[in-house]
């Protein structure tokens, strides 16, 4: 039978492994199909090889795999940064929300993300950026609303006086 060749092999190679990253059922799969490997008498080195893994990461799914059985193969949940603001206030940050930015002293009529940062700043001592006041406004169910231009209504006498041709 003839091989078969796929083309581009060296960009398919890194396009294949970071859909295996991407998703978490295909990181599953790869860590099983490592772990069997290992099981039908592969070396660790020689698997990664194969796989295009480090062999310290195949050994620490086997370990990890021997200690917790399939589960030890699942992604484990990653908690994240925690959050810089307590619960007490989150629970203040959107009581101000619901009132207008004039009661606290603020020069402007709606919130953004600007000003919410500044507020966090003065009000509560804590720095946010933007960006991450932004995704709070989402977060606690608000919307970002923009006032709404308006629209300059012409002068009649000025037009008159501009005009060559009366």
């Amino acid at each position: 039978m003839k091989q078969l060749q796929i083309g581009d092999r060296e960009e398919m190679i890194f396009a294949l492994q970071d859909e295996i990253r991407r998703s978490s059922e295909a990181k599953y799969d790869h860590r099983l199909h490592a772990v069997l490997l290992v099981a039908q008498g592969m070396s660790c080195r020689q698997t990664a090889g194969v796989l295009g893994d480090a062999p310290r990461t195949v050994e620490y799914w086997v370990k990890r795999f021997e200690k917790n059985g399939f589960g030890g193969l699942a992604d484990e949940e990653k908690s994240g940064r925690p959050s810089r603001l307590n619960p007490t206030d989150r629970q203040k940050v959107e009581n101000a929300l619901r009132k207008s930015p004039v009661e606290f002293g603020l020069s402007a009529q709606m919130w953004d993300g600007p000003l919410l940062s500044a507020f966090l700043k003065d009000q509560m001592g804590v720095e946010l950026h933007v960006r991450q006041c932004q995704r709070l406004f989402r977060q606690m169910g608000f919307r970002l609303r923009k006032p709404r231009p308006q629209i300059a209504t012409a002068d009649p006498a000025l037009q008159a006086a501009h005009k060559k041709t009366p």
